[in-house]
């Protein structure tokens, strides 16, 4: 990336268009007695830190503040940020930065975390403004580096392939390069070869992870900036391109289509994680909040054309089918393949996981629902689950494992074998819309799209912040839904949503119960699905009479 006073292009204006909003924010955010603006994670005043600081620096920003005491303000916060770093040799995570900060900072105790991402930014922040430092934060971070250096915290094997891993080795190349280690490079490069070998074969472990996945692409994006070796930047363009070419294969206008591995409240039930997509894609509003501000105005890598492509046009629907291996060292026994499906239209998107994983901390979000990233709405998502450990009053995620589904287009059916001990409730999100209320089913609409959703038992509707909240008792039992864009429904002679009600409700779908659990569905496009369980190993899903195979769900996607 070029110097922030260099005529812009594209990407560059939406680079700018973070960078200045965030600093805005950050000058307008009072500081706190220690000096600092959070508490809660130590790298967002040095991300915040950052953008001020640039912002200042550059003079083609047009700022409503003084420059000079803009200045002195980010300097001083990152001097504070920089000295909570353990610099004692020989002591539990020396070279770490504490991640909570409450109730004093420069009493927290050193975390494994904050160094993983925030150790490489800060060489890049150094090299592009290092120059531009006051002479006491130039030696402070250059100290800091070198206990980064020290720490070693990178030196560890690739086995997971996952996030963790993917920081390690941009570091490796990172440090090794800064440092002059050529042992570490070989390391490095040896993990990035592994890696990207292994995901290249077998999909990323991590499918869909946020905000994770977004720490694979600033690592490998901070690597690559600072590589010289033109070999060396190739592999790791390759790594890029790989990266990319995941997420535009699920990109629909900054939502993320399909199954996730694990999301954070900012990801689940909403999209709001969305400012590399802005940067990359640029076919939404930049939203107002930013609940993920890392590094997304400073890093970029150019996705390959035939990415942002595809990404940037949905107008003929494509189903995209994946498999993946999850990796288990203790295991003898090879993981299972998993299998996910996404189908994506210019309107919506639909998708999900068929096999349930058990995932870290329960975050799996096993299928939904998406609408583009919209002001119109602020959740984008619709979907159904059963909740499982960890799940809380206005918190939809942690689903149990007591789900079948079936996935066909745009529609996804599923069924809920819940054991009479753990609760005879499923939970539903919406996204806000105008909906009609029939006692067992919901048709909606939401941006350009009509749902039908049809349930086998009664329900009843919260109001959650952005989202309509269903509460489905009586369980086992199961939900169809059916998803078409407004455009679609009016050709097919349905003119607004009472029209697509009238048409839809007469078909709902039949619902089995007893020992084992059914559906079967006709959908608006003729199609006749079914799906019956009697337990996990016994499920059967039919299309047309003819049992759906996962190999039909098993190509490249490409």
């Amino acid at each position: 990336m070029g110097e922030l006073n260099a005529a812009p292009g594209l990407y560059q204006a939406r680079q700018n268009e973070i960078i200045y909003n965030i600093a805005i924010e950050a000058e307008r955010r009072p500081l706190q007695g220690s000096g600092l603006w959070f508490h809660d994670d130590v790298r967002n005043n040095f991300y915040y830190a950052s953008y001020l600081f640039a912002a200042a620096a550059d003079p083609s920003f047009e700022l409503p503040f003084s420059r000079e005491e803009a200045k002195i303000k980010a300097e001083a916060v990152l001097l504070e940020t920089v000295l909570l770093q353990n610099r004692q040799p020989g002591t539990e995570l020396y070279g770490h930065w504490p991640l909570g900060l409450d109730p004093l900072p420069r009493e927290a105790a050193p975390h494994e975390l904050p160094v993983e991402i925030m150790g490489s930014l800060m060489v890049w922040f150094c090299k592009h403004y290092g120059s531009r430092l006051n002479a006491g934060l130039r030696i402070a971070f250059h100290t800091a580096i070198g206990h980064i250096y020290r720490s070693g915290f990178f030196r560890k094997p690739v086995v997971y392939y996952g996030h963790h891993e993917a920081k390690y080795t941009a570091a490796k190349l990172i440090f090794g390069k800064q440092f002059e280690d050529e042992e570490l490079l070989a390391d490095g490069r040896k993990s990035l070869e592994n890696t990207l070998a292994y995901i290249s074969e077998k999909g990323m472990p991590e499918y869909g992870s946020l905000p994770w996945f977004w720490h694979w692409v600033q690592a490998f994006t901070c690597a690559w900036e600072l590589e010289e070796d033109s070999g060396l930047k190739g592999r790791l363009g390759e790594m890029l391109d790989y990266l990319w070419k995941e997420r535009g294969q699920f990109y629909l206008r900054g939502a993320w289509a399909g199954a996730h591995s694990r999301g954070w409240p900012h990801d689940v039930p909403a999209d709001a994680n969305v400012l590399h997509d802005y940067v990359q894609f640029g076919d939404f509003q930049l939203p107002p909040l930013m609940p993920r501000t890392e590094y997304a105005g400073f890093l970029f890598y150019e996705a390959p054309a035939q990415v942002r492509a595809a990404a940037l046009n949905r107008e003929t629907p494509v189903e995209v089918a994946k498999v993946t291996q999850k990796v288990v060292p203790d295991d003898p026994q090879p993981q299972p393949l998993i299998h996910s499906y996404a189908y994506l239209t210019g309107s919506f998107a639909a998708g999900g996981m068929w096999e349930r994983v058990e995932e870290f901390d329960n975050e799996q979000l096993r299928w939904a629902f998406s609408l583009p990233v919209s002001a119109e709405y602020a959740v984008n998502r619709l979907y159904f689950f059963h909740p499982g450990q960890g799940c809380r009053e206005g918190d939809p995620r942690h689903q149990s494992r007591h789900m079948e589904v079936l996935y066909h287009q745009n529609t996804i059916l599923s069924l809920f074998p819940v054991p009479e001990d753990e609760g005879d409730t499923i939970t539903g999100v919406l996204p806000k819309g105008e909906w009609l209320k029939q006692p067992t089913a919901l048709f909606g609409q939401a941006g350009g799209v009509y749902f039908a959703v049809f349930l086998s038992h009664g329900y009843e509707l919260n109001e959650r912040e952005g989202y309509l909240e269903v509460s489905a008792g009586g369980m086992p039992g199961g939900v169809a839904v059916e998803a078409i864009s407004v455009k679609e429904a009016a050709e097919r002679g349905a003119g607004d949503l009472a029209a697509f009600a009238a048409e839809r409700a007469p078909v709902a779908p039949t619902f089995e119960a007893g020992a084992a659990l059914g559906v079967s569905y006709h959908t608006i496009r003729g199609d006749r699905l079914q799906l019956s369980t009697g337990s996990p190993a016994s499920t059967q899903a039919l299309l047309n009479g003819s049992p759906i195979t996962l190999e039909r769900y098993s190509v490249s996607g490409d």
